[in-house]
């Protein structure tokens, strides 16, 4: 069935027409569903009440007299408010500033300051107790909103945002705006230095979720479960844009705890998430299936087995066999439970922000999902290229969407251009002028290959290649993620630059370190356990097994082991979830020194 509403971006213009010419078509369709904890209940948003309260956000946001092109920021978690200041500030000429609600405090007073960001809405009052110690005389914020402030009062410029939304029934403005003005500035997570303001115009965003609809049919009737950051891109363009410009619903999930819950409840059609969501679906799959009877788990990997050479025939790119019409059967005893576990409707499954594994994406295709894998750059809107349902190659990020194009560069770069691409790094023209050349390329720092199907293959990482002192090259991001598909191990850094052998710092998972802690005999409480012989030997032989398919150079020799997640808090990862490698190696230096003594 093909997409039946979709707003071209000719059509639309700016986002902001987007969404004034979605509310024309269908004002009385569902845009957002949301969780009421008052009434335990999933409520429903139509467009023209969504318009009502976003001419409410316009009407305050005027009052402000801010200037077109001034920046706002917001740091919420996904809800119809994020799309209300969102349009209200694009209507009015305004320029969006996303922030990660688990940010760092020193990072989103950088980010503010950078910016010049001149009103900031945020989630609660705490968020602004930890930020007000970093606002110095060199920030220009004028106004600062709180979503939901607990009892202490706020004073100076900070207001409730029931105090600051005081309009009743307000009208719609609309401050003139160009396709390719400035929408938004949206930081990189920065895995090394300061964050960098991509500078993205409507025209860009809407080009990018325009061309994702060329290639994946999305419906009116479709319902996206969103939890992915809105201040992520891949969610802002793909799961907020593309269903608007398609006509179809949203509903806000409560959040990553109760995710699996909000799946039977919501029962989404479209869900767009990064690989580690489905990594954890894997690795609980798997767990479950180690208690289960070896007839149960033969008929699992009998049933994953001939869905992949069902998957491969549908492709049109294996013959058909008898052993297919086992499926029937094999679907309703295994992939069936899967399938109703994830709400029993689901459509399309994207993922992105990171390379899919292999076994997890087979897994998901074997038992009967459309997982479409794709790839792009906050610097590109950010998509450049997505698997379509009927052209699905799951270890590629599939074909370049319409408007993009690529190709590949000096040392397999992989080089694009395209009406996704960024203006630029905001008031950064060096840092501008490294990633895109002379000849308009931009530079993905991603090595490729591309095949004769025009599928492109992600084959590595030109700053995160690890040269090891007998010269042999390794791409540590695959040793990682064939790391991680073992339960036992929750993060994983592999180490070996300049060395004769490869090592990893690797972070243990809380949950099932005690049961192998007693199993060898160890106490999981003493920290000591952590560098006992029998432990490191136990995990060295585990590796090997994991790690059996890659060459020999490739293997782990020896590893650092500990129970303290690498996280947002202490500055070990980014609020997209990305490791900072640097730093993690920097914090475990002393460690990392023994071992290569």
């Amino acid at each position: 069935m093909a997409a039946t509403d979709v707003i071209s971006p000719e059509q639309a213009a700016t986002l902001y027409g987007l969404f004034k010419e979605r509310l024309r078509r269908s004002p009385h369709h569902i845009a957002y569903r949301s969780y009421d904890s008052d009434t335990q209940r999933w409520l429903d948003m139509t467009w023209r009440e969504l318009a009502a309260q976003i001419a409410r956000w316009q009407a305050a946001l005027a009052a402000e007299h801010l200037q077109a092109g001034d920046r706002v920021a917001i740091n919420l978690r996904n809800c119809v408010e994020w799309v209300c200041f969102d349009q209200a500030a694009l209507g009015l000429g305004l320029v969006l500033v996303p922030l990660y609600p688990d940010d760092r405090p020193e990072n989103v007073a950088y980010i503010l300051r950078d910016a010049k960001v001149k009103m900031l809405l945020l989630q609660n009052s705490k968020q602004w107790q930890k930020l007000v110690p970093e606002i110095t005389t060199e920030h220009d914020l004028q106004r600062i909103v709180i979503q939901n402030p607990d009892t202490s009062c706020l004073d100076g410029p900070a207001l409730s945002v029931n105090e600051w939304l005081n309009v009743e029934d307000a009208l719609l403005h609309h401050t003139p705006s160009q396709p390719h003005d400035l929408a938004s500035i949206i930081y990189t997570s920065g895995t090394t230095g300061r964050p960098k303001g991509v500078m993205l115009s409507h025209q860009n965003m809407l080009s990018v979720a325009y061309g994702g609809l060329k290639c994946i049919d999305i419906l009116p009737t479709d319902l996206f479960l969103s939890f992915l950051p809105l201040s992520h891109t891949l969610e802002r363009t793909a799961g907020y844009y593309l269903p608007m410009m398609a006509g179809a619903t949203v509903a806000y999930a409560r959040g990553i705890p109760q995710l699996a819950e909000d799946m039977l409840q919501v029962k989404p059609t479209t869900l767009i998430a990064v690989p580690r969501i489905f990594e954890r679906i894997y690795t609980h799959v798997h767990g479950q299936l180690k208690e289960k009877s070896p007839f149960a788990q033969r008929l699992f990997h009998k049933a994953v087995a001939i869905g992949l050479h069902r998957f491969e025939y549908q492709q049109k790119r294996q013959s058909w066999h008898p052993k297919l019409m086992l499926w029937p059967l094999l679907d309703k005893l295994v992939a069936s439970k899967l399938k109703q576990r994830l709400g029993g409707k689901m459509r399309i499954i994207l993922s992105g922000g990171a390379a899919l594994p292999q076994t997890v994406a087979e897994l998901f295709i074997g038992l009967d999902f459309c997982l479409l894998q794709g790839y792009g750059l906050t610097e590109t809107s950010p998509v450049i290229s997505v698997n379509a349902p009927q052209n699905n190659f799951p270890t590629s990020v599939g074909t370049v969407i319409p408007g993009v194009t690529v190709k590949i560069g000096d040392n397999e770069e992989l080089l694009v251009k395209g009406s996704g691409l960024m203006l630029g790094y905001w008031g950064n023209n060096e840092a501008t002028s490294q990633i895109i050349d002379n000849e308009g390329w931009l530079h993905t720092g991603d090595q490729a290959r591309l095949s004769d199907t025009g599928h492109i293959y992600i084959t590595g990482r030109i700053k995160d290649i690890l040269v090891m002192s007998n010269g042999e090259k390794v791409p540590p991001g695959d040793i990682e993620a064939a790391i991680l598909m073992d339960p036992l191990f929750e993060q994983a850094l592999v180490i070996g630059e300049g060395q004769a052998f490869l090592s990893a710092l690797l972070v243990l998972n809380a949950d099932n370190w005690p049961d192998l802690a007693q199993t060898l005999g160890l106490q999981a409480e003493d920290p000591k356990s952590l560098t006992n012989k029998v432990l490191h030997n136990h995990i060295i032989k585990q590796l090997r097994i994991l790690l059996s398919a890659f060459p020999a150079h490739a293997k782990i020799r020896q590893v650092s082991l500990y129970l303290e997640p690498w996280s947002i808090d202490n500055d070990l990862m980014t609020p997209t979830m990305k490791i900072k490698r640097r730093k993690v190696s920097a914090h475990y230096q002393s460690d990392i020194d023994k071992i290569y003594s």
